[in-house]
């Protein structure tokens, strides 16, 4: 078979369009012609189809065995026929017979037209599979195509993406057409259908990712993100630390009048951000991701990872946070069980001794609560007298609460941040 211009043509288009190399389309077609044969001539264990990558010639020939006697035409050839095909051929020698799909029939074609429209659907999977395999838990930006029974299907790179409702942040709303940006979570291939990705919204990485493009002391490397806690919709607390001692690591985070920490907010339709600095001392650690709380003592039991927790009488709900998400986003990010007492409660009670109260005391207060307040006022644009503080406040609480971390209220996955 002589190969001609516009098949080559058709590989290279093919090849461009659906990004699948040119050589694994000759490989499916040339299957496709073994399978053509295997129904016109009944075998194609001795057939061998190649095509020419230069030119698009197609050769298909036969191997038959000589040997005086045929007892299996498809396979062998008599020595007098090979003869006269060469003189020099002898038994046992293999001889190359070209065959031609002429007369080949329509169940035969339209087997060889299966085999080629399965292969590039092979290759298609296998090309979406393994783009987004590398791309796992990295952000991506797409734009919703359809909402199907809650789930959201997002083009992203001409591939369907699924967000699926445990994925959503709660609340939000999505329309067609909407843009969104969210991370990879698994990419299945899902049999002879197209791969299933799935994509999130609500995962803690995604956080981590917003503030790698918005912030480029963290996209370097200069500024890492130690660990994230998160309640997505809701609140968010990460902590960051500096590689370089003239490099503020809150500062670069937060940006000026707060542009920075606001382009991620307004990308997650407003959850509140807090931003503290790592320590390696668990107990400084701990104080920070209590803020806006003043913290006034730290004691780590022995043995475990339980931390006593004294801050002020006035300090106790802010340290709690609405329905406890304060304390909580705190115990996940750090990784201990947290324990807060007022500080008239915690000496009536003896919850520390007095050489631990004054060992452990923090030197200063992480955040003092009006800078708190003026800081969220820019990055929410909130006022001081907004409901935002008054929750602290307005809300009643026993004068202790403990807080474990990894509850059944909690998330798993949220803690781990991303540690370099």
């Amino acid at each position: 078979m002589s190969g001609n211009s516009e098949f080559i043509n058709t590989i290279n288009l093919i090849e461009k369009e659906k990004g699948i190399e040119k050589e694994t389309l000759f490989e499916a077609i040339e299957a496709s012609l073994l399978a053509a044969c295997k129904k016109h001539y009944g075998a194609s264990e001795n057939v061998q189809a190649t095509i020419s990558r230069e030119t698009g010639e197609m050769k298909i020939l036969a191997y038959k065995t000589v040997v005086e006697e045929v007892e299996n035409p498809l396979t062998e050839i008599s020595l007098e026929d090979a003869k006269a095909i060469s003189v020099e051929y002898n038994i046992e020698d293999i001889v190359e017979i070209p065959l031609t799909l002429e007369g080949v029939g329509r169940v035969a074609a339209q087997a060889a037209k299966q085999v080629v429209v399965q292969k590039l659907r092979e290759a298609e999977r296998s090309k979406v599979v393994n783009q987004f395999k590398d791309r796992e838990l990295k952000i991506l930006s797409g734009v919703v195509d359809r909402i199907d029974k809650r789930n959201v299907h997002i083009i992203a790179d001409k591939t369907d993406l699924v967000l699926l409702p445990v994925e959503q942040i709660p609340g939000e709303e999505y329309f067609q057409n909407q843009r969104l940006k969210v991370v990879v979570l698994d990419v299945r291939e899902g049999g002879k259908g197209s791969p299933t990705i799935s994509v999130s919204r609500s995962h803690p990485e995604l956080v981590t990712r917003l503030f790698e493009q918005e912030v480029p002391e963290v996209a370097d490397g200069t500024v890492v993100i130690r660990a994230v806690a998160r309640e997505a919709g809701f609140r968010t607390k990460i902590a960051v630390s500096s590689e370089n001692e003239n490099v503020d690591a809150v500062g670069s985070c937060v940006g000026g009048s707060g542009q920075r920490v606001n382009m991620v907010v307004n990308e997650l339709n407003g959850e509140k951000i807090d931003i503290i600095h790592f320590s390696d001392d668990p107990r400084e650690f701990i104080a920070a991701a209590l803020s806006p709380a003043q913290v006034l003592a730290v004691v780590l039991e022995e043995g475990g990872k339980m931390a006593k927790i004294v801050v002020p009488d006035n300090q106790l709900s802010l340290a709690i946070g609405r329905e406890g998400q304060n304390a909580r986003l705190a115990a996940k990010l750090t990784g201990y069980r947290i324990d807060i007492k007022s500080e008239t409660k915690a000496a009536a009670e003896g919850f520390i001794t007095k050489a631990d109260y004054l060992a452990n005391m923090t030197k200063e207060a992480p955040v003092s609560v009006s800078e708190y307040a003026e800081a969220a006022a820019e990055y929410y644009e909130y006022n001081i007298s907004d409901e935002y503080y008054d929750d602290y406040y307005d809300d009643e609480y026993d004068d202790d609460y403990e807080y474990e971390y990894g509850d059944e209220n909690s998330n798993p996955s949220v803690g781990s941040g991303n540690n370099q």
